[in-house]
């Protein structure tokens, strides 16, 4: 794999991912997730769900990208992905996500236009899954590599917050995310259908739960975490 790919996926990259726990804080708050084996089912059911969607929105994103497709197309997608995201907290966070992972691409690759795909949504910030689809195009990666990002990130985002929220063993939830990886796989193996699909056809899976959690996070007085 190429070293600039591998620069933009590495989780320390500087895109904002550390500020935002995937639903977990609110989790843990509500007593839902305790320890290790509800962190395990908590990710499996994110990555069945949400990861899913982000997986082939990615993969969408990769395509669009290597086709040139015009800002009419972006918008679609973009405005697909908003109507499979219906917590309003998770698509703000989606976007400042996204957001981060443009100025990081920017300051990675300042030749590129990153600016005109989502120049004419409304808003014009775009979702994370679009703008890393688009960002393994720009690094050399391909269709399937960019559904798996976002497939394995579905995951990696809450596993990482709760080592700090509940002071788990990291090597322990490292061999957790170990065991999700043929999961991960599986879940990112339509990529290439993905790619050539129409963005309404595109999958829709959802846990009405998960968005509930992400809503009420939103009202809690101290929070560690932006989602």
């Amino acid at each position: 794999m190429d070293a600039l790919l591998l620069l933009l996926l590495d989780t320390r990259a500087p895109a904002g991912a550390h500020n935002h726990s995937g639903g977990m804080e609110a989790a843990v708050t509500a007593r839902t997730v305790t320890g290790l084996a509800d962190v395990e089912r908590f990710c499996r059911t994110r990555l069945r769900t949400s990861g899913r969607v982000g997986a082939a929105f990615a993969a969408a994103a990769y395509a669009a990208w290597e086709r040139r497709a015009d800002a009419a197309d972006w918008c679609r997608l973009d405005d697909e992905l908003s109507a499979r995201t219906p917590s309003e907290a998770t698509r703000a966070a989606s976007r400042q996500l996204g957001s981060g992972l443009r100025r990081l691409l920017r300051s990675m690759l300042p030749a590129a236009d990153l600016v005109t795909p989502w120049s004419r949504c409304a808003p014009p910030a775009p979702h994370h899954a679009l703008v890393l689809g688009a960002g393994v195009a720009l690094a050399g990666g391909s269709s399937e590599v960019a559904a798996r990002a976002a497939a394995l990130a579905s995951c990696t985002a809450p596993a990482s917050a709760a080592v700090r929220l509940l002071g788990l063993d990291p090597f322990a939830v490292q061999g957790m995310l170990a065991r999700l990886a043929a999961e991960v796989d599986d879940c990112a193996a339509p990529a290439r259908t993905w790619s050539v699909s129409e963005p309404r056809s595109l999958p829709a899976d959802g846990a009405p739960a998960l968005d509930l959690l992400a809503d009420v996070h939103l009202t809690a007085e101290v929070r560690l975490f932006a989602s």
